[in-house]
C-alpha cells in the first residue's frame, strides 16, 4: 500500500440530541508517500477538527483512520500515544517550541521520549538541522531566533522520530510571504526526499502552488481544488 494515511468516510459532530452540529460529513482522504497536500476552507469550516482527527488526536464519531495500512479504530489511548509519538509528526502556526530549551535540545527530546539511542538522536538532530539551515543556531534558545527559523527548527524537530505523516497547522501564519513561502518550500522537499506523506491547513495561498494537491473544506465536505483555478 502507498497510502500513509487514508481518511474513510469521516464524520464528526459536536453537541446533543437536536442541538448537534456536523462539523465532518462522510470525508475521505488518501495521501501518498512524497505527497504535500494542502487544506483550505474558511474559518469554522471543522479543519482543526479534521485535523485533529487525521492525527490521531480526537476519535471521530463515524468512519476510520488508517495510518501504514493500520486502521486506528481499535487502538488503546496508549497505543495511540505511541503513535503520535513515532509515526505523527506536528507543526504548528507560532512553531510551539519550550522556550527553556536550546534549538538542539528541543529535536533531542522528541528522540528520548521515543527512546532513541543517543548517539543516532544527536546524528539525526545535527543532519535535519544542517539540511534545513539552521545547524549554526543549535545552541540557540527559541527568542534568539526570527520566525522562520523557529518554524524550520519546528519542521526538523517534527522529523526527528522519522514519522510516517506530517501534519502543519497554518505553519505560516506568523512569517511574512517570503519566509513563510521558504518555510513551506522546506517542508516540501523534506517529505519528498525522506518518503514521508503531508497534510498542511492553511489559508495562505501564495504556498500553495509547492502542494501536490489542494483540497477545500467547506460545509463538512471536503473537495478537490481544480488546477486551473489554484495556478491562474
Amino acid at each position: 500500500m502507498t497510502d500513509k494515511l487514508v481518511l474513510d468516510r469521516i464524520s464528526h459532530s459536536y453537541g446533543d440530541g437536536d442541538t448537534q452540529l456536523k462539523v465532518l460529513n462522510q470525508v475521505n482522504l488518501q495521501v501518498q508517500k512524497g505527497e504535500l497536500v494542502a487544506v483550505i476552507g474558511p474559518s469554522g469550516s471543522g479543519k482543526s477538527t479534521f485535523l485533529s482527527i487525521a492525527g490521531a488526536l480526537l476519535t471521530p464519531k463515524e468512519g476510520q483512520v488508517i495510518i501504514e495500512g493500520e486502521s486506528l479504530s481499535d487502538y488503546t489511548a496508549h497505543q495511540l500515544e505511541q503513535l503520535r509519538l513515532n509515526q505523527i509528526g506536528f507543526i504548528f502556526q507560532s512553531a510551539n517550541l519550550i522556550p527553556y530549551l536550546k534549538v538542539e535540545e528541543q529535536l533531542l527530546i522528541m528522540a528520548r521520549l521515543a527512546g532513541m539511542d543517543k548517539r543516532k538522536a544527536m546524528g539525526r538532530a545535527k543532519d535535519l538541522l544542517t539540511r534545513l539551515g539552521v545547524e549554526h543556531r543549535r545552541k540557540s534558545y527559541p527568542h534568539q531566533l526570527s520566525g522562520g527559523e523557529r518554524q524550520r527548527v519546528a519542521i526538523a524537530r517534527a522529523l526527528m522520530n522519522d514519522p510516517a505523516i506530517i501534519f502543519a497547522d497554518e505553519p505560516t501564519a506568523s512569517l511574512d510571504a517570503a519566509r513563510g513561502h521558504d518555510v513551506v518550500s522546506m517542508l516540501a522537499h523534506e517529505v519528498k526526499s525522506e518518503g514521508k506523506a503531508a497534510v498542511m491547513v492553511t489559508h495562505d495561498e501564495r504556498v500553495l502552488s509547492l502542494c501536490d494537491r489542494v483540497l477545500r473544506l467547506e460545509s463538512g465536505i471536503l473537495t478537490e481544488e481544480a488546477s486551473s483555478t489554484l495556478h491562474g
